[in-house]
């Protein structure tokens, strides 16, 4: 790792040199309602007065919606064409959070699991993640809890920790990482390397053992806790869609006559339809049994088999939830419950 100081006012003549440079660069913008990662054009859109987004960043690498090959047919033949990897644009991701960019090992883990899934990787492969530190944070953060912090830099290319209104902490993590530094290099002086960013950072404390949620799952299939926090779900996925690490989608055909193409959308394992089988039967017939679900694949099941945890702490799906199911409360009382 290398570490430098920009001023402050310099941040945007950097980002000058990444938007320049870079054919895509994503960053928070607000329009008017709230803020989500957009394309941006000018260093003016980025809105910097936000903890978070409403959404995570993990679009730039597993797209909402994305086409996996496309046909046409003329007569007996059909004409078959594949979406090439290399189409895909370099990025940068500027002022992610910590919880941004950690949540894409989870990702990473999952496509790559039993089956290496080319198009994520080349989204990822080409994507550069300059993340932010958090000075601040809310009653929904819990990222300390499940191994992140809010000057975590698993994840980033480069992290920016604001030491004071006129400075700014760099730290260069990856080849990657200098690459964007190397765009302005006369931005950047060394920086003593006993600087300690722990100061600034917001204070967010411990509240439960990820492996003490971990060891209650591996013997609570059947524990009344899943009815009695699922009672208030309304099965509606906002928290599948805001969340850094979900990974489940469908496949959907779209066709139009003689053409037509195969898509990849996201899903959730909190929908009503998700296991519905042809025949009627639904393994996961109750908002009980899909909830459960969804916390013993984060917590239990992606430990075991990937070595991740599926949850970065960053609260989104408790801020989007529509009636408050707070995923830092479940947690908390599945750890005591543990721990009795």
């Amino acid at each position: 790792m290398e570490r430098f100081i920009i001023q402050t006012n310099q941040l945007n003549s950097w980002l000058k040199k990444i938007i320049e440079s870079v054919p895509r660069v994503l960053a928070p913008v607000n329009d008017g309602t709230k803020t989500e990662f957009r394309q941006i054009k000018t260093v003016d859109e980025v809105a910097y007065d936000t903890l978070t987004t409403t959404s995570s960043v993990k679009a730039a690498a597993f797209p909402e919606s994305e086409t996996l090959f496309s046909y046409r047919k003329e007569g007996k033949n059909t004409e078959l064409t594949q979406v090439s990897p290399e189409a895909y644009p370099e990025t940068v991701v500027w002022r992610a959070r910590p919880c941004d960019a950690i949540g894409f090992a989870p990702l990473s883990g999952i496509f790559n699991w039993d089956y290496k899934d080319s198009l994520y990787n080349a989204r990822h492969a080409k994507l550069t993640v300059i993340a932010f530190s958090c000075n601040t944070c809310d009653d929904y953060c819990f990222c300390t809890s499940v191994d992140g912090g809010p000057g975590s830099t698993k994840g980033s290319d480069i992290l920016v920790t604001q030491l004071n209104k006129e400075e700014a902490l760099v730290e260069i993590l990856t080849e990657k990482g200098t690459k964007m530094k190397d765009l302005c290099p006369d931005c950047f002086k060394e920086a003593d390397q006993n600087i300690d960013k722990e100061s600034v950072l917001a204070k967010i404390p411990v509240k439960f053992s990820k492996e003490q949620v971990h060891d209650f799952l591996s013997k609570a299939f059947d524990s009344p806790v899943w009815k009695q926090q699922s009672a208030r779900c309304l099965g509606c996925g906002a928290c599948a869609y805001v969340c850094p690490t979900c990974a489940c989608f469908d496949i959907q055909e779209e066709a139009h006559g003689s053409r037509g193409r195969r898509l990849r959308c996201w899903d959730s394992c909190g929908f009503s339809m998700f296991t519905l089988q042809t025949s009627g039967n639904n393994p996961r017939p109750t908002q009980a049994t899909r909830w459960r679900q969804r916390i013993l694949h984060k917590f239990s099941y992606m430990p075991d088999r990937i070595g991740e945890y599926g949850c970065t702490g960053c609260g989104r799906c408790s801020r989007a939830c529509p009636v408050d199911m707070n995923i830092k409360e479940h947690l908390i009382s599945i750890a005591s419950i543990s721990h009795e």
